[in-house]
């Protein structure tokens, strides 16, 4: 089979396998892609970021009959890779950014410059994964229970410390969120990213943080860390005894890690289609989703509209709550 039939023949498994994606122009499914793609992640090698997209790449990769190169560019919290995609990189589909709630939705509410515009300069091409963060404490911390957490807390305001991986963080924000909604008051400790603050909290430095699911399910098992709530609208699997902060009598503090896969505004729509339909393809495949999945994260799909709307939404609410909570860069 030569590479015109291979990828034809993937385009029509593609329509099959994911009805919502509308039928596509003969022109995208016999020419795109012809070259080599590139992968920006805007984090360092090593961290939950590129446990996700190395595999994903491979995977693209072997779907598109094309090598997928991963460029790791890290800085400012994300805003230095996604301003290669937004500002630099052709709009020709040929680069794709790994995007999160972090640096799509909060940091344009904090930072005074990322030289792009998050809305105007980048399309949204698929959701991949999501991971809730959960409330974790120490083993040697005395609270067992959110509520004695809670009590703790409103014994002594504005004292008991947390840690995060740095100022608008996705970790920082869950904090922010449960105390608004739990009424009480806490000291936040940003550190310079997850990783040292999740060392403090197992060295007894720190009694409590938000961290994503992947992180510290392995801790929660071996009895080094103690999960209190998960703050999703359902429990984990991999944690089936932690309650959500709903059901542990906090509404409303859902704090959720998304990301997806978006690239520079002005790409034709048709690529745009082609690309999500061949990054569904992978997302869902049950042999992808596998390993993915028993570390906690949430693999999934969606249309460009779909992942759109949600960053939208999510744009909106993070921006409330910096207002609310008034986070600004130190």
């Amino acid at each position: 089979m030569n590479r015109r039939e291979f990828t034809r023949a993937a385009a029509g498994l593609v329509c099959a396998t994911a009805c919502a994606t509308p039928v596509r122009p003969a022109f995208a499914q016999a020419l795109y892609p012809d070259k080599p793609l590139t992968f920006v992640v805007p984090y360092p090698p090593g961290g939950a970021a590129d446990q996700f997209a190395r595999p994903f790449a491979q995977w693209l990769g072997d779907a598109v009959h094309q090598s997928v190169i991963i460029e790791n560019r890290a800085g400012a919290n994300g805003n230095i890779g996604s301003a290669y995609v937004a500002r630099r990189m052709p709009a020709d589909g040929y680069a794709f950014l790994l995007g999160s709630t972090s640096t799509l939705a909060i940091n344009p509410h904090i930072y005074p410059s990322m030289g792009y515009s998050v809305l105007d300069d980048l399309q949204p091409v698929t959701l991949t994964h999501r991971m809730p963060n959960v409330l974790v404490v120490g083993a040697d911390t005395p609270y067992r229970t959110l509520d004695e957490l809670i009590a703790a807390a409103r014994q002594q305001p504005g004292k008991l410390e947390y840690g995060s991986a740095g100022i608008g963080n996705t970790m920082h924000m869950a904090a922010e969120l449960f105390q608004l909604r739990a009424s009480i008051r806490l000291l936040h400790i940003p550190y310079k990213g997850g990783p040292e603050a999740l060392n403090d909290l197992l060295g007894g430095r720190i009694p409590m943080m938000f961290h994503n699911l992947p992180a510290i399910v392995p801790l929660v098992q071996a009895g080094k860390l103690r999960a209190l709530a998960i703050a999703d609208d359902k429990r984990s699997p991999l944690l089936p005894n932690v309650p959500t902060l709903r059901e542990s009598g906090v509404p409303d503090a859902t704090s959720v890690v998304w990301n997806g896969t978006l690239v520079r505004r002005g790409t034709p729509a048709a690529i745009v289609e082609e690309l999500s339909a061949r990054m569904g393809s992978v997302l869902g495949n049950p042999e992808f989703r596998r390993n993915l999945t028993a570390q906690g994260y949430e693999v999934l799909s969606s249309t460009p509209a779909q992942f759109d709307a949600l960053l939208r939404k999510d744009y909106a609410a993070m921006g409330d709550l910096v207002k609310r909570a008034n986070i600004r860069m130190e």
